[in-house]
């Protein structure tokens, strides 16, 4: 495993964090979306306070580490990887607590098949090494959604979830399908999700213990996170090349092994 500076140093390398390939425009678009409540970028949750666009911004300074400065409109902006490092050490202790709990029951989801789905599948397996039961419901349920001409699918590889558009998995920040494996779930809950976009917003809506991953153009986890509906929201640009996550995974693996 990296040492935190040199994991450090790797996630500025690759922009998984630093200076990321997200613009500033877009991040600000799609806080000031959030601001407005559309549905596209709530991902699931809803609002306990009103967040205007600026409490957003600074939420995600915070949290995220993206310039703070309102005035800066266009341009470069940035995940500070520190916070990714803190999350990511968060997120191991909260999976690790799950895991020793009895019987432990964890859900695992992504709107990101050509990114995250590589850090989802070793978390996965290391929680089947554990002893975890990893619940796969509402496999092959379909419907039709918003922006797409046909209908989905729920298909899990591995026991993790993904939207499905004829043979192939694609992104998603839609909450539907996550909503439509907790219904089918009925009584039984998960003791765990560990998923991101709108997979993540519907567990912690429903109040099932959730962490997740986010990129900074994604303020609604950072807000769910807030407001005390997410658990640990990871700070990552979400899209980078798979291989890129593995010095990141292998610290969350380690962190959460050597807490069992």
């Amino acid at each position: 495993m990296l040492t935190r500076d040199e994991l450090r140093d790797h996630l500025v390398r690759t922009r998984i964090a630093g200076d990321v390939a997200t613009p500033r425009e877009n991040n600000l678009d799609h806080f000031s979306s959030l601001a407005n409540h559309d549905p596209h970028f709530m991902f699931g949750l809803t609002m306990s306070q009103p967040w205007s666009f600026r409490d957003i911004l600074a939420l995600m300074a915070k949290e995220a580490g993206v310039v703070a400065d309102p005035s800066h409109r266009f341009g470069q902006d940035t995940i500070d990887p520190e916070r990714t490092i803190d999350a990511l050490d968060a997120m191991g202790d909260r999976i690790a607590a799950a895991l020793a709990g009895p019987n432990p029951k964890l859900m695992f989801a992504t709107g990101h098949p050509t990114g995250l789905l590589a850090v989802h599948l070793r978390l996965a397996r290391l929680a089947a090494e554990h002893g975890a039961t990893l619940l796969t419901p509402a496999e092959d349920w379909t419907y039709w959604g918003q922006g797409f001409g046909r209908k989905r699918k729920i298909r899990y590889l591995q026991d993790i979830a993904m939207l499905d558009d004829r043979g192939g998995f694609v992104h998603t920040h839609d909450p539907a399908p996550m909503e439509a494996m907790i219904a089918e779930l009925g009584e039984e809950r998960p003791d765990l999700v560990i998923a991101d976009h709108g997979w993540a917003g519907a567990a912690g809506e429903a109040g099932i213990p959730t962490v997740g991953f986010a990129d900074c153009n994604d303020p609604a986890l950072f807000v769910g996170e807030a407001e005390g509906k997410i658990d640990v929201v990871v700070p990552l640009d979400d899209n980078v090349l798979p291989r890129y996550y593995t010095p990141l995974t292998d610290r969350l693996v380690t962190r959460v092994s050597r807490a069992l």
